[in-house]
């Protein structure tokens, strides 16, 4: 299953994005540090490409310390790049980002060369908490849900300082699998978009390879959840918190529901589900199979266009002698249903 969420605000989103980083100093790109290179915007990375960027990795409380480690690394070797580790909801680490801007772009400050600054994050991430936080003052909405924040907003944090939020911004197309997975897992995506014990499972099969011993001590399993399946997995701990039906069957949905709930605040403990390494992989697992994909969709766009006479009428097509190959499933479309808010 391919998970997909670009509703109509997104798209409106990319085109401001596009005319006013001609004007931005600095591009802020919020990241969940618990899934950092799947909460990277490709397209962002297009559209502000040539600007010095800053990567703050939020929600660092949230997430395994020596995988963030691993990952601002791996962001700071990048050229013209810094990368900061916070939680949104500190004030003092908050402060942080302004004098990174400004060893980002050392010319742009004070009154004549006032410091412009955009701040970009795919939904949930924790933007709008961290522009009240360095404002002090609730100048953002803020929510548990995807798609809050619908309408730039220009922010004054000094006479010389002036902040662009934007709302959250997924991709048309998230060409990693894996990545949807874990943006559906984080709250990331708005929830008719996805299937949510396809997602409990997936996120289990990361958390069994990688963090047993939390989930097994948060929901209190007696048995090693390494010898599970993931749907045993779910179901027992769907049993421990009560989510049962008729006859001591499982509520699946509801312990999908548990999971995730537990993942998303933090209860089970510090996790990261993905490593620099692993993401590359899957990355570049992605770009192939696109690739072949987009190979396959050219070569049936070639064999079904029409073939010309000299006198530039269609000429007759003969049977092929070879079958032709079946078409290829169609990518999901955003399903009908009203702007989560």
């Amino acid at each position: 299953m391919a998970i997909q969420w670009f509703p109509g605000h997104m798209h409106v989103t990319q085109k401001a994005i596009a005319e006013r980083v001609k004007d931005i100093d600095v591009v802020i790109e919020l990241l969940d540090a618990r899934l950092p290179g799947s909460s990277a915007n490709p397209m962002l990375a297009e559209l502000t490409g040539h600007k010095p960027g800053l990567k703050v990795l939020n929600k660092q409380d949230l997430a395994d310390p020596d995988r963030t480690a691993l990952w601002l690394a791996h962001y700071n070797a990048q050229p013209d790049t810094r990368a900061i580790g916070l939680d949104a909801s500190l004030s003092t680490p908050a402060q942080r980002l302004i004098a990174a801007c400004h060893e980002l772009a050392p010319n742009r400050g004070g009154m004549a060369k006032p410091m412009r600054v955009l701040i970009c994050g795919i939904p949930n991430v924790g933007k709008s908490t961290l522009i009240n936080t360095m404002t002090g003052a609730k100048k953002a909405k803020t929510g548990d849900e995807a798609g809050i924040t619908k309408l730039e907003q220009r922010i004054v944090l000094a006479d010389d300082f002036y902040l662009w939020d934007t709302p959250g911004m997924l991709w048309p197309r998230i060409i990693v699998p894996k990545s949807g997975f874990n943006l559906a897992a984080s709250g990331a995506v708005g929830r008719n978009a996805y299937d949510e014990e396809l997602v409990a499972l997936e996120l289990l099969a990361t958390l069994k390879k990688d963090y047993a011993g939390l989930v097994e001590a948060r929901f209190k399993l007696a048995e090693s959840i390494a010898e599970l399946s993931d749907e045993e997995a779910l179901e027992a701990i769907g049993r421990k918190r009560g989510a049962l039906l008729g006859k001591g069957k499982v509520n699946t949905q509801k312990a999908a529901e548990v999971v995730m709930h537990e993942f998303r605040n933090g209860s089970m403990g510090r996790i990261t589900l993905e490593t620099p390494e692993e993401f590359l992989q899957w990355f570049a697992a992605g770009m192939q199979a696109d690739a072949e994909r987009a190979a396959k969709k050219a070569a049936r766009s070639k064999k079904k266009k029409p073939q010309r006479g000299g006198d530039g009428a269609p000429t007759a097509t003969p049977w092929p002698i070879e079958p032709s190959e079946p078409s290829e499933p169609s990518e999901p479309s955003e399903p009908d249903r009203p702007d989560t808010a």
